[in-house]
């Protein structure tokens, strides 16, 4: 795809804010059928439909795997809604809040920094109640968080550390993974830098 066409469509997924619509021109800027889509993400054409449609959200492993696969930065998803305030650089509302993932996959997340333009990334996650990270991540970044509310458990390097709410923790670069084993969910506002959505 072209400078100009990559331009294009990333304007007109910021003007869509939808990631359902973002995924869609996304596709169809491939001139790839939904069919071949759903059989390339190894997901059902039902659940790709919804997605595009705006009836069901992707998980965040959903949203990597399709950025992959159409060559585009995940934070492409987190495109900016700024709506008509002038102040849309600087300013986020609570309503226009950018989501990625979904509850029933455990994790949802909102951006709550004005874009990813920055040296760092400000994100309000919401762990579900027995949600887990499985796998273990590693980045060549700092992250830092704080917990609102509920309780989440970190592994750094191997170890596992409890969290309550009014707890915080940082790292760089090492090794992690979460769960929420609790019947509650937890609330986090995690800062990661540089940005990597």
């Amino acid at each position: 795809m072209g400078v100009i066409a990559a331009e294009n469509l990333y304007a007109s997924a910021e003007n869509i804010h939808s990631v359902g619509n973002d995924i869609r021109a996304l596709r169809k800027s491939r001139s790839m059928t939904l069919v071949d889509f759903a059989e390339t993400i190894d997901r059902s054409v039902g659940f790709v439909s919804q997605i595009e449609r705006g009836l069901s959200e992707p998980s965040i492993s959903d949203l990597r795997n399709i950025a992959r696969l159409f060559d585009v930065p995940l934070s492409f998803f987190f495109g900016g809604n700024p709506g008509s305030e002038t102040g849309y650089r600087h300013i986020v509302r609570a309503d226009h809040r950018r989501k990625l993932g979904n509850p029933e996959e455990g994790l949802l997340e909102e951006l709550l920094s004005p874009d990813l333009g920055g040296s760092f990334e400000i994100i309000h996650s919401e762990f579900a109640p027995g949600a887990t990270l499985n796998e273990a991540q590693q980045r060549d970044t700092e992250e830092a968080g704080y917990i609102i509310s509920g309780t989440l458990e970190l592994e750094l390097d191997g170890e596992w550390h409890t969290l309550n709410a009014g707890d915080s923790f940082r790292f760089s670069g090492e090794a992690y993974r979460w769960r929420n084993t609790t019947d509650k969910p937890t609330i986090v506002i995690w800062v990661v830098s540089p940005p990597v959505y």
